[in-house]
């Protein structure tokens, strides 16, 4: 890659991401952490107003911006194959926020490109997430944006049954399968829980703050240990 292209796709990467680290961008771009402080030192010469240190992460400061990307035929492919296959497995919010910006994006495309794309031979059929996992999974989403606990009637593996009072933490997907990652006010602590395994679900007024050891960096940083532990 040109030093020229490495140092736009910098910019791309930063300015996709609240903070994003040297070390993110080294993986990203295939080059040492040591490159990417030199190109981002040269960046801020170049007037780019990259926020932030090495160690910590950068960000790109407000009032900036490039240009939109044009994108070459398998790029458009890929983003419509991403958004069929997604949608399957999306909340209806999400999905349809996907399907309105892929619109967007082949609106302003070439048409050969536009095309090409719209013609792409991959499809996702049924099977996705049922109706009530979607609504449960959306309602998740937004708790964790709002940061209001969650109270949720649950069955776990074993079909026993239990009430829970959570502060959801985040989402994640495992391939079929979606989990919520939340801080158990029942078992004051981490807990992980099968969204297509929740009966019932009601979000509450209580607004929860971050509070030592009970965050999701703090639960990020604790699954790490653990896997360092097993592979020792």
């Amino acid at each position: 890659m040109r030093r020229a292209d490495r140092l736009f796709h910098i910019i791309q990467l930063i300015r996709g991401r609240r903070l994003t680290t040297a070390r993110y961008l080294a993986q990203r771009l295939e080059v040492s952490e040591r490159t990417i402080y030199r190109d981002v030192a040269d960046l801020q010469l170049q007037g780019v107003p990259l926020e932030g240190e090495a160690g910590l992460g950068y960000r790109l400061g407000a009032g900036f911006d490039l240009p939109p990307m044009m994108f070459t035929h398998d790029e458009a492919k890929s983003l419509v194959a991403s958004v069929r296959l997604a949608q399957q497995w999306m909340d209806p919010a999400l999905a349809q926020g996907a399907e309105d910006a892929l619109g967007k994006i082949l609106s302003v495309l070439p048409v050969d490109a536009r095309v090409a794309a719209e013609a792409l031979a991959v499809y996702a059929g049924d099977g996705g997430l049922s109706q009530q996992s979607q609504q449960t999974l959306q309602a998740l989403r937004e708790a964790v944006q709002d940061r209001r606990k969650v109270h949720v009637h649950y069955m776990d593996l074993s079909d026993q049954p239990s009430e829970r009072v959570l502060r959801p933490l985040g989402c994640f997907y495992w391939g079929k399968v979606w989990t919520l990652s939340a801080w158990c006010e029942r078992r004051n602590d981490f807990r992980t829980f099968r969204i297509d395994r929740i009966a019932k679900l009601r979000t509450m007024e209580e607004r929860f703050r971050d509070e030592p050891g009970r965050t999701l960096a703090d639960l990020l940083r604790l699954n790490d240990r653990q896997r360092e532990q097993r592979a020792a």
